[in-house]
């Protein structure tokens, strides 16, 4: 029994990996933009822009409310068209990446308001423009922030990969749902929640390790 347990996870954890993976990157490529974006165009921001930061608002707060299977099922026609199928992980990794990126938005607009409004005034002050003040300012002073809030995308995503795998996408759920919960086999349940633990544990640590270190610089 253990000995099939043993055999299947290696591959579950890689599909798994590739899933978290992949988007964890996009969000990070499209979620730090676009947490700048809402903070930026703020009213009282460094390029204020009501009417574009209430639209870019709307689309995010509309996304990050829909449940997740919900949202997988709703773009369907969308991960066809980029994935070329619509189950497996190549697929989950379209919802997956859609889901993250307004998540991750919303963290890194959060760190950046926490960033002293006075270091701001001063880059202004020797005449830094907006895209200076975003890249020598604003990012490096809320590096911990961000790298706090990339690990509980990551975390979040590693969860919602197990929902996706549920129903057809592979990965760790796929395989707790399939050779656990549909075959009473509660010795794969053990294994898969135990993997998934250990997974968030590590990443949850290096997440924090590296935030600690980037505030004592």
């Amino acid at each position: 029994m253990w000995n099939d347990i043993f055999s299947l996870l290696p591959e579950a954890l890689w599909e798994t990996a590739q899933m978290v993976g992949v988007s964890s990157l996009v969000a990070l490529i499209a979620g730090v933009p676009l947490g700048v974006l809402l903070v930026a165009t703020d009213r009282g921001g460094i390029t204020p822009n009501v009417v574009l930061n209430r639209v870019v608002g709307a689309v995010v707060n509309a996304t990050r409310s829909v449940p997740f299977i919900i949202l997988m099922v709703a773009i369907i026609p969308l991960t066809r068209l980029i994935a070329h199928t619509s189950i497996g992980t190549a697929a989950a990794m379209v919802p997956l990446a859609i889901a993250a990126i307004p998540f991750l938005g919303r963290l890194v607009e959060a760190a950046l308001r926490e960033v002293p409004r006075s270091l701001i005034e001063a880059a202004r002050a020797m005449g830094a423009t907006p895209l200076q003040i975003v890249t020598k300012v604003l990012l490096p002073e809320a590096r911990p922030g961000i790298v706090a809030g990339f690990t509980i995308t990551v975390i979040s995503l590693i969860g919602y990969s197990a929902v996706a795998g549920a129903i057809g996408a592979g990965g760790l759920g796929d395989l707790g749902v399939r050779y656990g919960y549909e075959r009473f086999d509660t010795a794969v349940m053990i294994a898969t929640v135990a993997v998934l633990i250990v997974l968030v544990q590590c990443i949850q640590f290096a997440g924090d390790r590296l935030a600690r270190r980037l505030t004592h610089r």
